[in-house]
């Protein structure tokens, strides 16, 4: 780890100084050590102290020190220290007053460290007392009352040397009842940055500013045209909303010489939010939101922000690249999924944003790499990878630059350990949120003081901060862009910064990488769920006519579900899995076979329906049904074990599909029907149902044919008797023009003379007559007499038409 050596050209003024004020009180040492060995000793002996300014109170008075303006001091400013001291023992606190001192300078980058851990610590690092009229005095401090302070002094009483970092503490003094002499009683240290006048080497500083947030939005949409989307929770409109977490991080980003680092799929959702979307409850419902306006001014105020400045785009969701590496490489698919969010990034941001993103960073947590990671983090195309000082360590004496490769065409970007850490931790108390801001000038500062070359340092903070943590940061990155030492540069050119030649380049091994990290990764139980969720999404997406309505949002969800934001949230992040899963499988459960009862065939053959279901809105097609046979001795369809027929269904409707069976027994067959996709592929549940068959029996084909015979017979005989009628009607004409011819009194004679035989000519002519004078039957035969004639009979002609 960069360890910073001593200042280069620092004077020993005040090193001097210090070291004469330390010799005095050595000097009267042995003088205080006489006085303490009195008979009457002092009440310092009496309760036990090695210093009559430590007492056993010591400590019970909280100093905190809420604002120090300016923040890095020049020459000719004024220092203005402010903040609030409180009395949290149980005894009045008399002739209380509050000072200032300065102690020497911190020449070393672990000094700060140091001096930060023991900022309240009475027995921490002495310094000398500005004194004179730069002191707070209070009557009493009664316990449990804060009492504010402010102190202004100007920066040439402070008796300030060289340029460095200082420890400015702020002291309260006092006396209580039963300790009635002055002491110590609470102290806070902070740093104080001094650098008099612009320095001609200037550290480069690159500052990522993150915009990134957890997984918002699911994978279920709306059944409308515009697929309306639906969110998890309303807690990014919390986030976006006026004074939020991430509205806060915009305008105060605003104006700031940093590099803007965007998880696209944050600017997808809040895109999303524009227009009409839904939230779920808790219970499962969803409601319309009411965010639009919100979602409209943050993207607004967003597209202006970022006018003319940096913008590097992660892959879209921010994979966890450190658990895509240790537990998802060995599972089919994992990288693709990578791959995928790498390429939705430019198109997302380019759209949203209208700049041009920089797609060639990836970001591990914390900046902790192995050989692994950084193989997985440029697999999708990245070629700079964002690391972390306290990962890729160097054994160097200063700080080098950022850049340097690591192999492969790989360039590893080194940010600063102690400052990209320094805004970490609750930042809600203005005390605290100071002491952090120094202490990152202070890092800052003594950086640039190493080696007097110009370096390029970039500073990568939590992905994520908070509200306070954002403002924090702000504070500090405004400062030190005031300041006289640095200088603001962007990701891009850091990475291409001439690297140190002695700088570390080795890649830790897997056994280095932090187990509290590892802990918190996902397992390979999760992109095996991914990698099943992606396999169903693979087979249903075949069948679909609008295949972008499923695609694109499912592709987006499971790119979200390798977040970086899940960790320590294993069970969230289970729950958003299976919610993704589920609704999947309730889509492909759209498309499905009506379930049937039995069937029973009364016959050799018959026609067998059989209906596909389809409850999606947009229409299905390349599916084939398949109905088999199990017992095709007994009953075949479509001439064989089993026939194949495609179908297609639009959207809300249902399409029965009908297979021409034939059956060679009586019994019971039992018969499956299942959907395939045009691969062979099946396609959800199958559906099984059993045929009876009921074959023709020899009684009834007795039956039956007995009765084809009598219609046969029947109308042989109707046929024969129409047949003799006709000819009965041909003799009788002809019987009928002989006697037109004899025409005399012949054929009276013979009538008279034959009674008998003109009686049975009679009858016939009686039943001709009848014959002719009734309906004529469809079925008869055409006449086949001549038509009569229209002139008047002869005398004697009989008329029998």
């Amino acid at each position: 780890m960069a360890e910073a050596a001593d200042f280069q050209g620092t004077s020993a003024s005040p090193a001097r100084r210090w070291l004469r004020r330390t010799g005095a009180l050595l000097a009267g040492a042995p003088l205080l050590a006489g006085l303490l060995q009195l008979p009457a000793a002092t009440p310092a002996d009496a309760a036990g102290q090695e210093s009559p300014q430590v007492a056993s109170s010591a400590g019970s008075v909280s100093v905190a020190v809420d604002s120090l303006s300016p923040s890095a001091p020049s020459e000719g400013d004024t220092v203005t220290v402010s903040g609030t001291v409180t009395n949290n023992g149980k005894q009045t606190v008399t002739g209380a007053h509050v000072d200032l001192q300065v102690g020497p300078p911190l020449e070393t980058r672990s000094a700060i460290d140091t001096l930060a851990k023991k900022s309240d610590d009475l027995q921490g690092p002495s310094s000398e007392k500005v004194g004179g009229k730069y002191t707070e005095k209070f009557t009493a401090l009664t316990p449990g009352v804060a009492e504010p302070f402010s102190i202004s002094v100007p920066a040439d009483k402070l008796d300030l040397g060289d340029d460095g970092v200082y420890q400015l503490a702020v002291a309260l003094s006092g006396k209580t009842s039963a300790q009635p002499w002055e002491q110590v009683l609470g102290i806070q240290r902070t740093f104080l940055p001094w650098q008099r006048e612009e320095t001609g080497t200037r550290t480069k500083t690159t500052f990522l500013w993150p915009l990134i947030s957890s997984a918002h939005m699911a994978a279920e949409t709306g059944s409308n045209e515009q697929q309306t989307p639906v969110f998890r929770d309303d807690e990014l409109a919390e986030e976006i909303a006026p004074g939020g977490r991430l509205d806060q991080m915009v305008s105060l980003g605003k104006g700031l010489d940093v590099t803007w680092v965007v998880d696209p799929d944050l600017l997808a959702s809040v895109d999303a939010m524009t227009g009409s979307y839904q939230v779920r409850s808790p219970d499962g419902s969803t409601t319309p939101g009411k965010n639009q306006e919100v979602a409209k001014h943050w993207l607004a105020e967003l597209q202006q922000a970022v006018t003319g400045e940096e913008v590097t785009a992660l892959p879209f969701g921010d994979p966890d690249l450190a658990s895509l590496a240790h537990n998802g490489t060995n599972v089919t698919g994992s990288l693709n999924h990578l791959k995928e969010a790498t390429d939705a990034a430019d198109e997302t941001v380019d759209t949203i944003l209208h700049v041009k993103p920089s797609t060639d960073f990836v970001w591990p947590v914390d900046g902790a790499v192995d050989p692994s990671i950084v193989k997985v983090a440029t697999s999708a195309g990245a070629d700079k990878v964002i690391t972390r000082s306290d990962s890729l360590q160097d054994n160097l004496s200063y700080t080098p630059s950022a850049a340097r490769p690591i192999g492969g065409g790989t360039t590893a970007v080194v940010a600063d350990s102690r400052m990209s850490t320094a805004f970490q931790g609750d930042l809600t108390k203005a005390s605290a949120s100071t002491l952090a801001v120094q202490r990152f000038l202070a890092q800052s500062l003594t950086l640039g003081l190493q080696t007097g070359k110009q370096r390029s340092v970039v500073v990568a903070p939590q992905r994520m901060p908070s509200v306070s943590q954002a403002q924090a940061m702000a504070e500090a990155l405004a400062a030190l862009q005031g300041g006289n030492w640095s200088e603001s540069q962007d990701l891009t050119a850091a990475a291409k910064a001439k690297p140190d030649p002695a700088a570390n380049t080795k890649v830790p091994p897997a056994s280095a990488y932090p187990s509290s990290l590892r802990k918190q990764e996902l397992p390979r139980a999760a992109f095996e769920q991914i990698a099943r969720t992606q396999s169903k999404l693979d087979k249903f997406k075949v069948i679909l006519t609008r295949q972008s309505r499923v695609v694109t949002p499912f592709g987006r969800a499971m790119n979200r579900e390798m977040s970086t934001s899940w960790r320590g949230r294993g069970v969230a992040a289970v729950g958003y899995r299976d919610g993704i899963e589920s609704y999947l499988n309730g889509l492909i459960d759209g498309v499905k076979l009506i379930q049937k009862s039995e069937t029973k065939l009364s016959g050799r053959s018959a026609m067998i329906p059989v209906t596909v279901q389809n409850n999606l809105v947009q229409g299905v097609e390349h599916l084939k049904l398949r109905l088999t046979s199990k017992n095709p001795t007994r009953l075949k369809i479509g001439g064989d074990a089993y026939e194949e027929q495609p179908v297609t269904v639009n959207g809300g409707h249902a399409q029965s599909v009908k297979f021409t069976t034939s059956a060679n027994a009586n019994g019971q067959a039992e018969v499956v029907a299942q959907l395939y996709t045009e691969d062979g592929q099946r396609y959800g549940a199958p559906v099984t149902f059993d045929v009876r068959v009921t074959e023709v029996t020899p009684t009834v084909m007795l039956v039956i044919g007995g009765g084809v015979l009598l219609l046969v017979l029947a109308g042989f005989r109707m046929y024969t008797q129409r047949k003799r009628a006709a000819a009965r009607e041909a003799a009788e004409d002809d019987t009928a023009e002989a006697d037109d011819e004899t025409d005399g009194p012949q054929s009276q004679a013979d009538a008279q003379q034959n009674p008998e035989t003109s009686g049975a000519r009679l009858e016939q002519e009686t039943e001709a007559g009848s014959r002719a004078d009734g309906p004529e039957q469809p079925s008869d035969p055409a006449p086949d007499t001549a038509a009569e004639s229209a002139d008047p009979s002869g005398t004697g002609e009989r008329v029998d038409r």
